[in-house]
Order: C-alpha cells, then structure tokens, then sequence
C-alpha cells in the first residue's frame, strides 16, 4: 500500500477528516508520552510548538537579553548592580541559546571559584580587595561626572570647605 492510500484510507474504510486531524492526533499522543511541563516551560513549549511562535520567541527572548546584558555591561564600571543585569540577561537569552546556557554555567562556575577563594584569604586580602574595589568605584565616578558634566569634584569640595 503506498503512502498515499494511506491518507486517503483508514483500516476500517472511512476517510479521516482533514490531514490537521492527524496532525492533531499526533500531538495528542507525544504530549501523553511526555512528562508535563507547567510553569514558563509549559508556556514556552506551547509557544515553540509552531513555526512562527519559535521565530517570534527567539526575536523576542534574543532582544529582551541583549537590552539586558548590553545595559547590565555599560553599569559594571559604576557602583550598582552591573553584574546581576548581566547575569539576568544571559539567564533570559539561555532560555532558548544554548550558547548563553554554557556561557552563564561558565560564569557561575567561576564567580563560585573565585568566592571560596577569597573566602580562604585571611583578613588583609579581604579588606585589599575592598579597597581596590572602592578606589576603582571612586575614581569611576570621579571621572564620569568629570568628563560627561565638567565638573570637577575635587575642586567644588575645596570651594564648599573654605566657606
């Protein structure tokens, strides 16, 4: 029998409804095998079991994580969560990159690594790491106020001091 009897037959002789039927019937029938998934990967599933939702979810969760690691890159050098943005963005785009999975599993594995080695260091490395962090923040500031707005800090200080 050639596939084309097939779909014109089915074993007791009646013809099926509509090729969609079928179709329908199939995803029945793999969503019976599957262990369910609830939640945002329920939801993501449902949007990826169509062409045109896979495309639009890649567009979407690819911009939405750019925006976040982009903006999250331009606020590591000032003081504020710049790291955390970065990390939420590559989170969103590793729901559907695997790239930014392994990037993110990388990230993690080394902020962990570099954690409980600082956490082995005795009092004196903790409290440099501290101050070269606060000297770096500091003159981050200092400079981005001084290029973007031309204002001196250090000068305006002197100012309000001798008053």
């Amino acid at each position: 029998m050639a596939i084309s009897d097939r779909t014109q037959q089915t074993e007791d002789g009646a013809e099926p409804a509509s090729p969609l039927g079928d179709a329908e019937e199939m995803k029945e029938r793999a969503a019976e095998r599957s262990p369910i998934r609830s939640g945002l990967h329920g939801r993501l599933d449902a949007i990826r079991s169509t062409r045109t939702g896979r495309l639009t979810l890649k567009i979407v969760i690819g911009a939405i994580g750019g925006v976040l690691v982009v903006a999250g890159l331009i606020m590591v050098p000032f003081p504020g969560p710049g790291w955390a943005v970065v990390f939420a963005g590559l989170a969103v785009l590793a729901l559907e990159f695997h790239w930014a999975h392994r990037l993110l599993e990388f990230g993690k594995r080394t902020l962990s690594a570099w954690m409980v080695w600082l956490g082995r260091q005795n009092w004196f490395v903790k409290a440099g790491v501290i101050l070269v962090a606060a000297v770096t923040a500091t003159a981050i500031v200092y400079f981005g106020i001084k290029l973007s707005f031309d204002v001196d800090l250090l000068v305006e200080a002197q100012k309000l001091l001798r008053l």
